[in-house]
């Protein structure tokens, strides 16, 4: 048995939670604090950031932005417009310009660029950008104008996107929206959220970007797009302690604002390579394990072909959606381990590019977060220098070895993020010793055996009983051990003692 880390016996829980994130920010090559110079580069910044150059004003448009409940670093607003007399929608996603911010080599800019991201972690989100910058100035925030690029796309009756359109403007946010409450009303199980309700003709807005949203999801479903659903857990805290684990699925709304950011992020990749210009593109290619999706699909009675098959592996997630609603998130979590990681990858003008196997699509940048994202600050420089007939920015050494980098700290990020999600899971469980859980296995590798547990859903390591098993299979779990500050769970197959 694994003995426990030394910790303060007066040291809460919150306290205990931000020292580790810390920690292994640190061990993960991660930055868990500002240089002074990036500090006093965002306190010298004026109050409103002004374009170098004339930009539309759109601010008059019904814009807002759905987001966490908690959510202060606002990358992007939506709003539809009706094609009266030609069918189809316009559909305007406006991010925010972070780059007007945070010039090329800039202290920011170094510091942005060391972590890639920001790290979201249960005690304290780490920003990419200091808060003056990524909830203030460069922040999409209500009743504030702001400098954005925006998306212009028309999404004809079918789903399918036609003249996109890419260029610089002024946006106001009308109204700061959470995806909870606007996921409830447009299933009808809530009431409109007073922040629409207080702005003329945002609500029959958000139903036209619904629709639109929709089909767009159908399109992209027919053309092999993969329908998976996962539980997101977040922490609750009670003062200092944690008391709750929470788990969040999708909604409507959730949905509303992915179809528009893949659309919005599909059109910015064709943008770039209609001018020449170099994309920085996010991949996932064909599953690395598709063999074990079979043996998984034939364990549950469906057939997959033996090579990889976006549109029969769609069909038959969406089968087992039908089928078993209350699993599919399970089912989902064991696809996604076992198609592997996305990644970062530069095409230059003339090259074969790889698409995204999960999303059917062969065109995909990330764009629409540049506040919390170095990727999509990456590209909305070249973005903007190509509407701009300038030079490219970045030699092409340098964007292949951004990507590589970008990658690289992602995955450090998730792992931080992973480890204090189970550190504070393991506060959670600390008083549960003993108590056994019906439990999915996430993980099977010669380093060990990981599993998730279905209520609470909390991942841990299983340190006994694990033979023979694989991603995918059930198994009932005993809980025999916590430790806060590493962050491990383990737990033994109830068979076993």
């Amino acid at each position: 048995m694994r003995e426990p880390e030394e910790r303060a016996g007066a040291e809460c829980e919150r306290d205990l939670l931000l020292r580790v994130a810390r920690d292994a920010m640190i061990e993960h090559g991660l930055e868990p604090e500002f240089p002074a110079e990036a500090m006093a580069e965002a306190g010298a910044l004026p109050g409103q950031v002004v374009a170098e150059v004339d930009v539309s004003d759109l601010r008059d448009l019904l814009w807002c932005s759905i987001d966490n409940d908690d959510s202060r670093d606002l990358d992007q607003l939506t709003v539809a417009q009706a094609l009266e007399g030609q069918g189809g929608t316009r559909i305007m996603v406006a991010v925010a310009d972070v780059s007007v911010a945070v010039p090329l080599g800039s202290a920011l800019d170094g510091h942005a660029g060391a972590n890639t991201t920001s790290v979201y972690t249960p005690a304290r989100i780490f920003p990419m950008l200091p808060e003056r910058l990524s909830t203030d100035l460069t922040s999409l925030n209500p009743d504030a104008d702001r400098l954005a690029v925006v998306v212009e796309m028309t999404v004809d009756e079918e789903g399918a996107v036609s003249a996109e359109r890419v260029y610089r403007a002024l946006v106001r946010n009308h109204a700061k929206l959470a995806y909870n409450a606007v996921g409830a009303w447009l299933e009808g199980s809530g009431p409109l959220p007073s922040e629409a309700e207080a702005v003329d003709g945002l609500a029959d807005n958000l139903r036209l970007q619904d629709e639109a949203a929709q089909r767009l999801k159908a399109r992209r479903h027919e053309q092999g797009a993969l329908e998976l659903e996962t539980i997101e857990v977040k922490p609750k805290f009670d003062g200092d302690s944690v008391s709750e684990l929470v788990a969040e699925r999708r909604n409507r709304a959730k949905e509303l604002i992915e179809d528009f950011m893949i659309a919005a992020n599909g059109a910015v990749a064709r943008a770039l390579e209609a001018r020449s210009f170099p994309v920085m593109r996010r991949v996932v290619d064909s599953p690395e394990r598709w063999q074990r999706i079979v043996d998984l699909a034939a364990s549950l009675g469906e057939d997959l072909p033996a090579e990889p098959d976006a549109p029969a592996l769609n069909a038959f997630l969406l089968a087992r959606r039908t089928a078993d609603p209350e699993r599919f998130p399970d089912l989902s979590l064991s696809v996604i381990k076992l198609m592997g990681r996305g990644e970062y990858a530069v095409s230059f003008p003339g090259e074969e590019t790889t698409g995204h196997f999960g999303l059917a699509v062969d065109q995909y940048s990330h764009s629409t977060a540049p506040n919390r994202r170095y990727p999509d600050l990456i590209t909305q420089r070249l973005l903007k220098a190509a509407l701009a007939n300038a030079d490219a920015l970045y030699p092409p050494d340098e964007l292949l070895a951004l990507a590589a980098h970008c990658t690289q700290q992602e995955d450090a990020a998730q792992k931080v993020e992973r480890q204090l999600r189970k550190s504070a899971a393991a506060c959670f469980l600390s008083g549960q010793i003993g108590a056994e859980f019906d439990a999915l296995v996430t993980g099977a590798s010669p380093k060990g055996t990981w599993v998730r547990t279905l209520v609470p859903p909390v991942e841990g390591r299983l340190v006994e009983g694990e033979e023979g098993l694989d991603v995918g299979d059930e198994v009932r779990v005993r809980l025999v051990y916590t430790d806060p500050v590493r962050g491990f769970i383990d737990f033994i197959a109830a068979s076993v003692g």
